[in-house]
């Protein structure tokens, strides 16, 4: 056999993909789980030995929650003496709202190993609870696809919350269909990450989703007072300390930071600096906004006008880790469906296994790179949402 016939039969078999059927999607989405335990095994020695966590800062506030005043999650004098109780030597800042200290508050009353343990597992089944929704139908090799997500493994490895507001994000938009109070109520308490929700409000406007955008406001304030109310106004007083922790980060000029962020900003900002970085990232947020906007006028359902929020979410915010990436197993999740449906188009099966690993390929990659290259498949994603349409009208 020729080289070009090789070629031509390698390429005919990317560009339909016919032999990934649902039998060898479940082994493959089983064995990439199972490999994450003896790599979920490594973090987990690690966040408790000498490297730390991120859940440091959450565990830490929820010490700190439990032997005194809430103001003090902010003052990093008090975080550092709370945290060393851990003893990995480490220390991180706690910069969430105090809305957020909800989540926390249980954290401290655990041991350090137990709490990260207990975090990263609950938040990976709830997780998993709202996002199986999301592909209905598909049998253990859909269920399968979903709680092998690499973004999944990345929350859990973290020990972040991008499985919180994973959920709200996948929850709220699943929820629209049947009632808008919900749904809204769902999305407003991304107060807690408010930079995830930067579309939501103008999604819901398009959608013509008022009551929606009133149940949103709702739960927000809701959510402020009753944290005003049950941690003080010291706390609220203090938040504004943590800013500094960020406004410090962000004014770094190199190092590893901007490569670990999966945003068009990080990466505009490690290729040409600060200010190219930021209208770059000013006009990629208008764009994919617009985008999010019309796509309300030629999806096919709600779930189809969720997706293309939830791809186009990944492009929009500046601030963003690939921790916090499991909300795009809905629009995943979304195209696959269509494609079972449907049929698929050409190249669409391969590119979606491509995007269904960039997360942590690209976070893997971004160190040796020297640039986190997660926008690209990002960009691809809301390409194959945007083309993914019917002449109908929404259905209601």
């Amino acid at each position: 056999m020729s080289d070009q016939t090789l070629g031509a039969r390698l390429q005919a078999n990317l560009r339909t993909l016919t032999w990934l059927d649902a039998a060898r999607v479940r082994v493959y989405a089983a064995m990439i789980l199972v490999a994450y335990v003896p790599m979920m095994v490594k973090v987990f020695r690690e966040a408790t030995g000498t490297v730390g966590s991120d859940f440091l800062a959450f565990w830490g506030a929820g010490r700190l929650l439990a032997t005194g005043p809430a103001a003090r999650v902010y003052d990093l004098a008090a975080e550092h003496a709370a945290q060393m109780a851990a003893g990995t030597g480490q220390m991180v800042a706690y910069v969430n709202p105090p809305p957020y200290l909800f989540l926390a508050a249980p954290l401290g009353y655990l041991s350090y190993p137990a709490a990260w343990i207990v975090w990263a597992l609950a938040g990976w089944a709830v997780w998993f609870l709202v996002a199986r929704r999301a592909l209905p139908g598909a049998g253990a090799a859909g269920a399968l696809v979903v709680l092998a997500f690499p973004a999944a493994y990345l929350a859990a490895s973290h020990a972040q919350n991008g499985f919180i507001t994973g959920a709200l994000l996948i929850g709220g938009v699943l929820a629209l269909r049947r009632s808008q109070a919900l749904s809204g109520a769902l999305l407003g308490l991304l107060v807690i990450k408010p930079h995830l929700a930067l579309l939501v409000p103008f999604w819901l406007a398009a959608g013509r989703k008022w009551t929606a955008i009133a149940a949103a406001a709702a739960s927000a304030t809701a959510l402020c007072l009753v944290s005003l109310l049950v941690f003080g106004v010291d706390a609220w007083r203090a938040y504004p300390q943590s800013l500094e922790v960020s406004r410090v980060l962000m004014d770094q000029t190199g190092g590893e930071f901007f490569l670990r962020m999966c945003t068009p900003y990080a990466g505009f900002r490690v290729l040409f600096g600060t200010t190219v970085a930021l209208y770059g990232q000013a006009v990629i947020t208008v764009i994919t906004g617009a985008l999010t906007c019309l796509y309300w006028r030629r999806a096919p359902t709600i779930e189809a006008a969720g997706a293309m929020l939830l791809a186009a979410t990944a492009l929009a915010s500046p601030y963003l880790f690939s921790y916090d990436l499991p909300f795009l197993i809905l629009p995943i999740a979304f195209l696959i469906g269509m494609g079972r449906r449907e049929g698929w188009r050409p190249w669409e099966k391969t590119l979606l296994v491509l995007i269904w690993l960039s997360p942590l390929a690209t976070r893997a990659a971004a160190l040796p790179l020297g640039l986190n290259l997660m926008p690209i498949p990002a960009a691809i994603l809301v390409a194959l949402v945007w083309t993914t349409w019917a002449p109908q009208q929404v259905k209601q």
